[in-house]
């Protein structure tokens, strides 16, 4: 068969690498991809938001399966471009993708359904946000409404911190259209984890629990990013819980959709703060995450693109998966300044690994006369597997390193602080 992957990022990088395993797949392309994924696939200028062009390469070449990475596809409508050409593809509709789109159909609808998560104000202005902000206990969470790159979040700790912020979304318009509208939340105190299903719109299938460190610095502090680092299994999330989000969450938000006319199809990704008061939303995801996504590859058994053809085909049948009994860990190697303004253009070299249990999933870069460049703020996601999750961050950490380029940067704490409640837990 003939697979076609939408995006540029190391998650996509990782879901390459995990198709072309399978004896299914003969072809692979990715639409625009990186210097990494040419590596697996055959990559074609195209970029992400063009779905009109992507979707006429796919039916040129007549793809059997089109994977969609980003989320911004997905919200422009790729799959429903695709449905109408009879163009099988992996992803929700624009409609379902909403739950992501809009931070505030996200929260209307959770209200809705019933679906755990923080209370919270919608506002459209400055002054509306300020009055709401008068009534909202220290900390608090503001959120921009839509798309922003998993940059659009800020946790205010004071009256000037929240003027602050509301001047950057309203009167800067750092996040254009996305910070029209802005929610002011309730801040969730626990431990947050990442929970994952694919479903058909009516079945679905966990995918393994992840942990996603999306601060940019250690110890969880500085702003948030795209996530700089992952681990599998989340550790620190028990069966009961697991059981507790399916039933509670997972469950109500695919028949709620379904209720709603926008049945969902793809991967459901619910962020979680796991509270004293039981698990919580944060945020919906309409796609696989990143670097979730990197973590959870190298620990799948089963094959990556018959699990997705039998999604695409309306019923998924078996939703049990299978994973390896190891543990798998991620790093992100970014550009210093990131989030935020960063260089590129710097060469990015990679000393020899010989671990064969280190896998590199490239993210921001390219090939540009002969050399390896960076050009966004991850660059490239160094990830592991092994017996024990300590095992697998010791392999990362030595690895980590050798991908050298000026400004790099990672954070040196993944999975510790978790390792150590782990710990502390089965002490008790």
């Amino acid at each position: 068969m003939r697979v076609l992957v939408v995006g540029q990022g190391a998650r996509e990088h990782a879901i390459a690498w995990k198709l072309r395993q399978s004896p299914l797949v003969k072809e692979i392309y990715a639409a625009p991809g990186n210097a990494g994924i040419a590596q697996v696939a055959d990559c074609v200028n195209i970029g992400v938001a063009d779905i009109i062009e992507i979707a006429d390469f796919a039916e040129k070449l007549k793809m059997d399966l089109t994977v969609v990475g980003p989320e911004l596809p997905l919200t422009l409508g790729i799959v429903d471009e695709f449905k109408m050409r009879d163009l099988p593809i992996f992803g929700p509709s624009r409609l379902a993708a909403e739950l992501e789109g809009s931070k505030v159909f996200s929260k209307d609808f959770m209200r809705k359904y019933k679906i755990p998560t923080a209370d919270a104000i919608i506002c459209n202005s400055t002054d509306e946000a300020k009055a709401a902000l008068k009534k909202t206990s220290y900390p608090a969470v503001i959120k921009a409404e839509g798309l922003a790159g998993g940059k659009g979040v800020v946790i205010v700790k004071s009256v000037k911190e929240a003027d602050d912020y509301l001047h950057v979304i309203f009167d800067d318009k750092k996040f254009g259209n996305a910070g029209n509208r802005i929610l002011i939340e309730e801040y969730l105190t626990g431990e947050e984890v990442s929970f994952m299903v694919i479903t058909d719109g009516k079945k679905f299938a966990p995918l393994a629990p992840a942990k996603d460190y999306k601060k940019a610095f250690d110890g969880e502090s500085g702003p948030n990013t795209g996530g700089m680092g992952a681990h599998s299994p989340a550790v620190i999330l028990k069966p009961e819980t697991a059981a507790e989000i399916v039933k509670t969450i997972i469950i109500p938000t695919i028949h709620g959709m379904a209720e709603e006319g926008r049945t969902y199809t793809g991967c459901l990704y619910a962020g979680l703060m796991l509270t004293p008061k039981g698990p919580r939303v944060l945020e919906f995801n309409c796609r696989f995450g990143d670097p979730e996504t990197q973590v959870q590859m190298l620990r799948l058994e089963d094959d990556l693109a018959d699990l997705l053809l039998r999604v695409t085909s309306g019923d998924m049948g078996e939703t049990k998966l299978n994973w390896k009994k190891e543990a798998a860990a991620c790093v992100v190697i970014a550009v210093d300044g990131y989030p935020d303004d960063h260089l590129k253009g710097q060469e990015v070299a990679i000393d020899p690994i010989e671990d064969p249990n280190i896998v590199l999933f490239h993210a921001g870069t390219v090939k540009r006369g002969g050399k390896l460049l960076n050009n966004a703020g991850r660059v490239i996601s160094v990830c592991s597997h092994a017996s024990t999750l300590s095992e697998a961050l010791a392999k990362v950490y030595q690895a980590a390193p050798k991908i050298r380029f000026e400004g790099a940067r990672y954070r040196r704490d993944i999975g510790y602080r978790a390792l150590e409640q782990h710990k502390q837990a089965v002490r008790a």
